[in-house]
């Protein structure tokens, strides 16, 4: 099997680091301090920006204009374009008063998918995941614990979710057209007491790299079977979520949560190249 090491890539520290992306177009890596409400971004060349919303964003995923993103908030779905930042739908009505966005991705037609998480240490976990079709909020799985990564294999005929809280990632057929999905099944399900599955993004070969909180390390995971291919180790506890990044996309740019936590590295952002190509990412159509 093979094993591999992140590199520490800042060493300022993030609360809740979350929800990286990378945008081909601009050459910017994005991600969210969660509890703070700030998304950053960063080029290539190390031009630096950020963005406060003033409520816990859960997820920010670049959309069909360049430089802009949907922002997956407590209350709402945001679009955050040159420094301003508009509502533009509600959740109020799908969230209970404590729970808020958490991980979203778009599919390949350009719809949004995202899950609600509770936001407090007070209730017990629960959520769901949505669908945004157009300006329709569908629900697509109920009764979720903690909704986070999210992938589509390369042929669209397989979704795959990881739900922290029932230990587990799931596979699911689906018909992309419809943006059904069915005959859900685990695809595999952590080491006990050695980490829980947090967010991940999917290889060229159809390959999941999954994060594993409390676990100090990335998991790659065959898509078909769920077995374990390869392990890249992080020098911080919770690993909350990774994607591809550079002219290749062959590094993965991993995020952490610092939170409660005292390690030298926890908090901080991590990249490792690794012998697989990751793909471009899907951008939220309007």
């Amino acid at each position: 099997m093979k094993e591999y090491t992140a590199q520490v890539f800042s060493e300022e520290k993030f609360s809740l680091g979350e929800s990286p992306f990378y945008d081909s177009r601009t050459k910017a890596i994005s991600w969210v301090d969660i509890p703070k409400g700030i998304i950053y971004t960063e080029t290539i060349d190390g031009k630096k920006d950020s963005f406060c919303l003033g409520q816990a964003i859960g997820s920010a995923i670049p959309a069909e204009k360049e430089g802009s993103y949907i922002l997956a908030a407590t209350d709402g779905l945001y679009l955050l374009e040159k420094g301003n930042a508009t509502l533009i739908k509600s959740l109020k009505e799908f969230y209970k008063a404590y729970q808020r966005s958490n991980d979203a991705k778009a599919d390949s037609l350009g719809r949004l998918w995202f899950g609600s998480s509770v936001d407090d240490d007070i209730h017990e976990a629960s959520g769901n995941l949505f669908l945004l079709d157009g300006k329709n909020v569908i629900y697509k799985e109920a009764n979720t614990k903690i909704s986070n990564g999210m992938a589509w294999r390369g042929d669209n005929k397989k979704f795959y979710f990881s739900d922290t809280l029932q230990h587990a990632v799931f596979s699911y057929d689906i018909d992309l057209s419809s943006a059904k999905i069915s005959n859900k099944k685990v695809l595999f399900t952590p080491t006990e007491g050695n980490g829980l599955t947090d967010g991940m993004c999917i290889d060229r070969e159809d390959n999941l790299w999954v994060a594993m909180w409390g676990g100090s390390r990335i998991e790659k995971r065959s898509g078909k079977d769920g077995s374990l291919l390869a392990t890249v180790h992080v020098d911080a506890k919770n690993v909350t979520s990774c994607c591809f990044i550079g002219e290749e996309l062959d590094t993965l740019f991993i995020t952490t949560s610092g939170k409660g936590l005292t390690g030298e590295h926890d908090g901080c952002l991590f990249t490792c190249k690794v012998d697989a190509l990751g793909k471009e990412c899907d951008y939220v159509k309007l």
